[in-house]
């Protein structure tokens, strides 16, 4: 893989990973449109993967950090600082636990499900029909959204089922975002709320996976067959994670003024053009 390919997937990962598109879709269909023959075997192209969502999991913990302190100490019971009040110490240790209980679901589905839908569901026709059906459910969950409730209201129910949700961004088109943020549209919560818990939720998971992958990128490595320097996939790690922070700032703010709209159409047109070009024989052999 050439430094300009790792770059421009990296971009990719840092683009898709917060926004409702499925980042899994877009790396496995940039190449495969580009037509770039990246010598990599499966377990070297998922652990580079990996890499990329490291990227991405520094991204979303610098923005959050201080969130995440606050969450963390509050959990156990201690204030960050002398000005927290009893009320928000105790929003804050509740919203702690519902995101390790939200984390459940998506790390069990993971661990059981992860490599047997990424053999089988991780060509173009499945990643196409996957990106216009979330985007029809997503336009139908923005359209009769309640968009009441806010961060202190979110209860168990609420983080379970966007828990859930998540379990569903294992097959290829769905997008963690995009499934967790119809979940907690459902849920009654405003579009910006939604995609906050959704990110503090993506946390864990992510850093799971990265962990979980890191061996086998430490493993190609060393075998040679990840066919890029140390130097390439660091830059492609920084790239990835300079992109999704401003991609987390940039969507937050977004949301609070503006619909999924955009993110509907994009998905539903990308999605029948990739279907176009698979069933005519257009894109690139495989």
């Amino acid at each position: 893989m050439s430094l300009v390919q790792a770059i421009v997937l990296a971009v990719v990962q840092g683009l898709t990973e917060f926004l409702p598109i499925s980042s899994s879709a877009h790396l496995a269909l940039v190449p495969w449109v580009a037509g770039w023959k990246i010598s990599l075997d499966a377990d070297a192209q998922l652990a580079f993967e990996v890499a990329l969502h490291a990227g991405t999991l520094v991204a979303v913990l610098m923005y959050f950090l201080r969130d995440w302190v606050e969450l963390a100490l509050a959990g156990f019971g201690i204030r960050s600082s002398a000005a927290m009040t009893d009320e928000d110490l105790a929003w804050k240790r509740r919203m702690f636990w519902f995101l390790v209980a939200g984390t459940i679901p998506g790390g069990a589905a993971g661990l059981l499900f992860e490599k047997f839908i990424e053999e089988r569901l991780g060509q173009p026709v499945p990643i196409a029909a996957a990106m216009i059906l979330v985007g029809l459910v997503m336009w139908w969950a923005d359209r009769t959204a309640r968009l009441e409730g806010h961060m202190k209201q979110v209860k168990l129910g609420d983080a379970l089922a966007v828990g859930v949700a998540q379990a569903f961004a294992l097959f290829p088109g769905v997008s963690r975002s995009g499934s967790t943020i119809i979940a907690g549209l459902w849920r009654g919560m405003t579009r910006e709320t939604a995609a906050r818990f959704s990110f503090l939720l993506s946390t864990p998971i992510i850093a799971g996976a990265a962990l979980k992958e890191l061996p086998k990128l430490i493993h190609a490595h060393r075998a040679g067959t990840l066919d890029m320097s140390v130097s390439t996939l660091l830059i492609a790690i920084a790239v990835s994670g300079l992109v999704g922070y401003a991609v987390i700032a940039f969507f937050l703010s977004y949301l609070q003024t503006r619909t999924l709209k955009v993110f509907v159409v994009y998905r539903v047109v990308v999605g029948i053009l990739i279907l176009l070009l698979a069933f005519l024989h257009l894109g690139p052999a495989r």
